[in-house]
């Protein structure tokens, strides 16, 4: 007798849902430093909060707090590796009001603590950028907020 295993797959998201999932997806990447809520991402997507909700996690394989904060926390690596701004404005600059909840939410997904991560880069990255220009000017590659020469 052999034993056969039926992998039990959820049903996926129908198709004329993804592009609003997507810009919905692209909202929270675009704006994460922005307060956002589940009622307005539902709203870009076009679904009910509980609707939207379900979908994204289906698609996306994680929540969209979780897209968020994880999108949060990768800017903050990428400010804390390449410039001399203190750990507190990190945090306010990727949307987190409180330095408690944002350090313990970097310890959780990264290993260590944001003060630990930008020591062991500052040994070992690259030169940074000071942190005026970066408060005055951002580190967007964009065209439209390019410096004039």
């Amino acid at each position: 007798m052999s034993s056969v295993t039926v992998a039990r797959t959820r049903p996926s998201v129908p198709e004329d849902l993804l592009v609003g999932l997507r810009r919905a997806r692209d909202r929270v990447d675009r704006d994460y430093a922005q307060p956002l809520d589940l009622d307005e991402l539902a709203a870009v997507a076009g679904l009910s909060k509980y609707h939207f909700l379900r979908c994204f996690a289906r698609t996306y394989g994680r929540t969209p707090h979780a897209h968020l904060t994880e999108r949060r926390i990768e800017r903050a690596q990428d400010l804390l590796r390449s410039t001399n701004l203190t750990v507190t404005e990190v945090c306010g600059l990727v949307g987190y009001a409180s330095l408690g909840s944002f350090s313990s939410r970097f310890r959780q997904l990264v290993g260590s603590s944001p003060s630990e991560y930008q020591a062991r880069w500052a040994l070992t990255g690259a030169p940074r950028i000071p942190g005026c220009f970066v408060l005055m000017h951002g580190l967007s590659d964009r065209a439209d907020r390019a410096i004039p020469e």
